[in-house]
């Protein structure tokens, strides 16, 4: 997922400095950062398992950039949500005099994105290639309304652009609230705990001493760290599957996530049931809501002696599972 940055730097068109400092916003695993000088990046990826693949790569990589620290230019990889591809635009734009070149495929919105920078300023002519455009803009362009200009809140919860269910609770996750037990023991964890929704009605349940907030998306832990101001609180930013509390937990809530893209991907639900199953006591319990038309019987079936339906709609399933079986993950 390189050639449209490749061509944007093999034909000169971007000219990239030949000193100083390179932020990347956002790019994912698929993204070949080897156009540009390594040793003058600096990756902006707040995603867990992205920012370790660049990481482990060998890139200088932060969850967010610093407002202070000046760049030479700039690359953005646009994003689905549209407030949050806005914002990452604005973001570096103030951050660098330099040019500040956006990748992003059509069905991501750079058509959209193309348009309303025209109506700002003079972009370059984009290239077009693998179902996306590339192009460019003058790091001066004042775009200070794109970025959000105060906190965001959803029902008195902080939120902010591009984490999910950022302009309303998930309808989902409050039919799973809503059928929670009383009493889910001492000690809870969250997997995918978002900007804290679920958290907050665990909290509420009687004799809970310790939740675990695990969450890959930087920003959206930061939101629960707003939204939770309870000292029984512990917060993860982690890629969950590959993620084991300080203990084994009584119980695990959760509405895992299914897609990366745009197409469905169950195997994300199942390996957070793994996950799931390997941090429980052994006499403890998931439980998780999920689309209905999601795989997840067999994996739970697996990785658990009782599995059962617990309720919900014609869109959603409430599933729980107790009495994990003991596997390696």
């Amino acid at each position: 997922m390189s050639l449209r940055l490749s061509l944007a730097v093999e034909t000169g068109g971007f000219a990239v400095p030949s000193e100083g400092c390179i932020a990347v916003f956002h790019p994912r695993t698929d993204h070949d950062l080897s156009p540009l000088p390594k040793d003058r990046l600096q990756v902006i990826q707040p995603l867990r398992p992205d920012h370790e693949h660049f990481v482990a790569q060998g890139y200088d990589c932060t969850p967010q950039a610093d407002p202070q620290t000046p760049f030479a230019a700039a690359v953005v990889f646009l994003p689905r949500a549209k407030a949050l591809a806005r914002m990452l635009v604005a973001q570096a734009v103030a951050a660098t005099d330099g040019p500040v070149l956006i990748d992003g495929a059509k069905t991501d919105g750079v058509d959209s994105l193309l348009k309303a920078l025209r109506q700002r300023g003079t972009p370059s002519d984009p290239i077009s290639k693998a179902h996306g455009k590339v192009f460019w803009i003058d790091g001066s362009l004042d775009l200070s309304d794109w970025r959000p200009a105060a906190e965001q809140k959803v029902d008195g919860f902080v939120t902010a652009p591009g984490v999910f269910s950022a302009d309303g609770i998930d309808p989902a996750s409050a039919l799973l609230a809503a059928a929670l037990p009383q009493k889910l023991g001492r000690c809870v964890a969250d997997l995918g705990a978002g900007w804290g929704y679920l958290s907050a009605q665990v909290l509420k349940r009687e004799g809970v001493e310790e939740l675990h907030l695990a969450e890959a998306d930087y920003h959206a832990l930061a939101c629960a760290r707003q939204n939770l101001t309870d000292a029984r609180a512990q917060y993860h930013w982690v890629d969950v599957r590959g993620w084991t509390p300080p203990s084994t937990v009584n119980t695990v809530v959760m509405n895992p996530p299914f897609h990366t893209g745009r197409a469905a991907e169950p195997s994300l639900g199942q390996a957070f049931i793994a996950a799931a199953a390997s941090m429980l006591a052994a006499n403890g319990s998931l439980w998780m809501v999920a689309n209905r038309h999601l795989p997840y019987e067999a994996v739970l079936g697996e990785r658990f002696a009782h599995v059962r339906e617990e309720g919900g709609d014609n869109r959603f399933k409430i599933l729980t599972a107790s009495k994990p079986r003991r596997q390696r993950r």
